[in-house]
């Protein structure tokens, strides 16, 4: 998911990516954060708006190691993660086929137990009931094993779980503050021929023609066109990441943080 010329040189993720996808059941965005310590303000920004953290770790020897020393970066984003409210976590532990952990053809029940026995204290110490909100999963993502088709037991005997993407859809929908003011706080704007924002909805419905107001400048505003994804849409709700054609209101006016409101019941200040 990195596209701009920075994270392609440096081979990182600078920009939080977005991407889409659906299984059989629901519809997901993914918000790809960057895992780089230079660009944790960019991180938070991404997990702002997650309902659902998926923390990838790397089995291979020595990377996961790194990751999870003091002050390494595994350890910062989990306690960021939990911290920005994201109370769900499905931990991905990834290269387990590399070579320096396979046990012969097989994955490695002995290091992804050693990965296990590190976290889950650390995690529990976040604030994670590990029982309730944390789900660990075994895959290559170089072969795609475990992602959407179950790995075989030739392969990973020990794991009966279920695929990554089946982990995803058995989560329990989270809920919805559909009856509430509308709030969408804003991620970002730009300029389209008319100010655009970015963001989630965190509370209540918004269609086309509404009257919304921008806080804390407190300036009215109209929805001329709402965007999920690519496609246009005339009604939006609670987390949905979108996108906001807006009149009324000049894009040089709005800054990443202020809130979107119902006019009628605008948020406290």
């Amino acid at each position: 998911m990195d596209t701009n010329d920075e994270e392609r040189a440096k081979g990182k993720t600078v920009e939080v990516g977005r991407a889409n996808f659906e299984t059989e059941k629901k519809r997901y965005t993914i918000l790809d954060a960057p895992g780089h310590k230079n660009y944790v303000p960019n991180m938070i920004g991404g997990a702002s708006q997650a309902d659902i953290g998926c923390l990838v770790i790397a089995a291979r020897k020595g990377e996961f190691e790194t990751g999870f020393e003091r002050g390494g970066q595994t350890r910062e984003h989990a306690q960021l993660a939990k911290t920005l409210g994201v109370s769900k976590l499905i931990v991905v532990v990834n290269k387990m086929d590399d070579p320096s952990i396979m046990e012969g053809d097989q994955w490695s029940k002995t290091r992804y137990d050693e990965i296990l026995s590190k976290l889950q204290p650390f995690l529990k110490s976040c604030g994670y009931n590990i029982k309730k909100d944390v789900v660990f999963v075994p895959i290559s993502a170089l072969t795609g094993a475990n992602l959407k088709v179950a790995v075989g037991k030739d392969v990973c005997p020990w794991y009966d779980n279920g695929p990554l993407f089946d982990v995803f859809d058995n989560l329990q929908a989270i809920d919805r503050l559909d009856d509430k003011p509308f709030r969408m706080p804003v991620m970002d704007k730009y300029s389209d021929a008319g100010a655009m924002v970015m963001g989630k909805v965190e509370a209540g419905v918004c269609k086309v023609g509404a009257s919304l107001l921008m806080m804390p400048n407190r300036i009215a505003c109209t929805v001329q066109q709402v965007f999920r994804d690519e496609e246009e849409v005339g009604i939006c709700g609670p987390g949905e990441n979108l996108r906001l054609k807006l009149s009324g209101i000049d894009e040089k006016e709005v800054q990443p943080g202020f809130v979107l409101c119902s006019a009628a019941n605008p948020s406290p200040v």
